[in-house]
């Protein structure tokens, strides 16, 4: 393993070089204003497209027998597309594919996994001022920061898993089928949801007797009483406000905005798990409810453009009685990670080192999940053109895991 970190430690930075020297001699700035086409003079009906790939290598000392341990995978590459016909209305559609590797491709590029879907889709209208509604398959999440995560700007190479804290179970892929209201009162910023939870979700097991329960309620329940999820984000921003044009969390602004906000959120699901009450197949819902608080930091540092992001979270799960499936579980949840970008001139690659850590408390069992994560950013152009060296060891009981990944990323 120690070879292997090598190699990639010097093939990540022999790109650096080159991409580094490429762009300073001809593409200083090839981005500029993005991928925006006006339809009026004044601007206010026009259409935006944006498009990203993130292409990885990883190395992983914990596979299956006869698995290599290292292996390729298209991450994540995607299209989204908004557009105003003037400022009352908007649009957004975004389709893509996620985890393209050897496992998942097929012959002819027809299989499941090789295929594109709709990650989101909605329709929003302002209200006046500063408050919208919309609906469709969206992603005004609650809980938290995390749970509203860009994967453009994130400053780990992705997100903390358990932090997308419903995807799969009560949404697909992140995003909820229903109607949102979002907009800001002075500092204070919201988002708030009433969402139809997914009929067939991740967790397709069935309860046992004296058995932990299954996040399977409208499946095994029908509609009647667990149709509806609700969820809700509240940060109150002290210093630069941020956006929430599109609901978008950014990870890391590079030191281009001073920001300090703290925030709270909460998903709630009635009757959304489902637990066995006797031998004879009878079965009885649990209320699915998760609340956390997080603060996010981000502020420019010295006059040589460097910079610190930070972010702190404690979330509190309740998915039903020793709720465990996969990387989810009723308990307690902390997260951090901090980063530092070291001072340089913008016009030239700029490095930003991170770490991160993640302690998960389950209940059902006295062993704790341990996550502790390491790397470095390199950035060509901000975020439109990056490389990231990450590793991530993860413990649980008496189960360890070791990765190492290299991730290229554009996107224009």
């Amino acid at each position: 393993m120690k070879q292997l970190c090598s190699k990639l430690t010097l093939t990540l930075f022999l790109s650096i070089s080159a991409v580094s020297f490429v762009e300073a001699q001809q593409y200083p700035n090839p981005y500029q204003s993005g991928m925006k086409v006006n339809l009026s003079e004044d601007g206010l009906k026009y259409f935006r497209i944006i498009s990203w790939a993130q292409m990885q290598g990883v190395y992983s000392d914990n596979v299956p027998a006869n698995t290599s341990n290292v292996s390729m995978r298209l991450r994540r590459a995607r299209v989204l597309m908004y557009s105003q016909i003037n400022k009352r209305f908007l649009i957004l559609t975004h389709f893509g594919l996620n985890s393209l590797d050897a496992g998942t491709l097929s012959p002819t590029g027809k299989g499941s996994g090789s295929q594109l879907f709709l990650h989101g889709a909605w329709v929003q209208y302002n209200l006046g001022g500063n408050h919208s509604v919309g609906g469709g398959l969206h992603y005004f999440n609650g809980i938290s920061r995390l749970n509203n995560q860009s994967t453009l700007n994130m400053m780990t190479m992705d997100n903390n898993r358990q932090s997308w804290s419903t995807i799969g179970l009560s949404d697909q892929f992140a995003r909820h089928l229903g109607v949102f209201g979002k907009g800001s009162i002075g500092r204070l910023q919201y988002r708030v949801a009433i969402n139809d939870a997914v009929t067939n979700g991740l967790d397709g097991r069935n309860p046992q007797v004296d058995g932990s329960a299954v996040y399977g309620g409208k499946r095994l329940l029908g509609s009647r009483t667990t149709a509806f999820t609700y969820a809700g984000y509240f940060d109150y921003h002290f210093l630069d406000k941020e956006s929430n044009f599109l609901p978008y969390k950014v990870g890391t602004y590079l030191g281009m905005k001073k920001v300090f906000n703290i925030g709270a959120g909460f998903f709630a699901h009635p009757n959304g798990s489902v637990v066995s009450t006797d031998t004879l197949g009878g079965m009885s819902g649990e209320n699915v409810l998760l609340f956390a608080g997080d603060a996010f930091l981000e502020l420019p540092i010295g006059e040589k453009n460097g910079a610190i992001t930070a972010y702190a979270k404690y979330q509190y799960n309740d998915y039903g009685r020793d709720y465990l499936f996969s990387a989810y579980g009723s308990g307690n949840m902390i997260y951090s990670h901090v980063g530092y970008v070291i001072p340089g001139d913008l016009s030239k690659t700029r490095f930003q080192p991170y770490v991160s850590f993640a302690n998960n408390n389950y209940d059902v069992t006295s062993d704790t999940r341990n996550v502790i994560g390491a790397g470095i950013n390199a950035y060509f152009t901000g975020h439109h053109s990056k490389l990231t060296l990450d590793f991530k060891n993860e413990t649980f009981g008496t189960v360890q895991s070791n990765t190492v990944s290299v991730q290229a990323m554009i996107f224009l």
